[in-house]
């Protein structure tokens, strides 16, 4: 989750960007504040991802605070004026909006900044207290093929190739699809894409989750490992998971 924080001096404006921020599943909003000094603060303290920042302001403006925050987050800025826009990309700001800022405008921002997350390397998992037995994926093979994504603009599609996909995670209306070096986020519900998928090896096993069977590292009771992400599973996919395993 990127952890976003909403500077403007303008309570109407601020109303706006915290409701689009919650509308995007990896966006999460921990603050809202009419006073720049403050959001510093944030910043300095490494509290926060991402600002959405207004340039007009008292005490301090927009491209101030893009000076004494040191690049210790990424920033779009909101405002109303676009003769700014060229003194904030030569201050490295991510994006910049125009108000009145519509949602698509803003998501087309909040992608950018996904894309230019760092992919964290899988860390290794501690040993558990007592032996668990593992179970060897399933005999499934790796699915051939591949699919397109949409990505952040409306021309823009992404080649994903099946035998790269790991697991694929439900949100809302958008699915988050985990390959071995990077995520992609598209808007598209999880059950269209179950559809879609071949199976086996890709195997919904709760409400929000699909995993790719041959990607499994172990199973224990109702959980699935892959890499060191732990996926629930439910009820409902239980037994087909489990009759899978038995007949691998």
């Amino acid at each position: 989750m990127i952890r976003c924080l909403a500077v403007d001096d303008e309570a109407p404006a601020l109303a706006i960007l915290a409701d689009y921020i919650s509308q995007v599943p990896f966006l999460t909003l921990v603050g809202t504040t009419t006073n720049p000094i403050e959001a510093l603060t944030w910043v300095q303290q490494g509290r926060v991802d991402l600002v959405f920042l207004d340039i007009q302001m008292p005490k301090l403006t927009g491209l101030q605070f893009l000076k004494l925050s040191g690049n210790k987050c990424k920033v779009v800025l909101t405002t109303a004026y676009p003769e700014y826009a060229l003194e904030g990309y030569e201050n490295d700001v991510v994006d910049y909006l125009l108000k009145p800022i519509s949602f698509e405008r803003f998501l087309k921002a909040a992608q950018k900044v996904l894309a230019l997350q760092p992919v964290a390397p899988p860390e290794l998992a501690p040993p558990p207290a007592a032996p668990i037995a593992a179970v060897p994926p399933p005999a499934v093979g790796p699915a051939v093929g591949h699919m397109f994504v949409k990505g952040e603009t409306k021309n823009k599609f992404l080649r994903v190739n099946y035998t790269d996909i790991l697991y694929i995670e439900g949100l809302n209306n958008y699915v988050s699809i985990h390959l071995p070096t990077q995520r992609l986020v598209t808007y598209q519900t999880l059950r269209e894409l179950a559809e879609t998928l071949p199976q086996p090896p890709f195997l919904r096993v709760h409400k929000s989750f699909i995993v790719s069977l041959d990607k499994i590292r172990m199973v224990d009771g109702n959980t699935i490992y892959i890499q060191d992400k732990e996926i629930p599973v439910s009820e409902t996919y239980r037994d087909q998971l489990y009759r899978l395993i038995r007949e691998a």
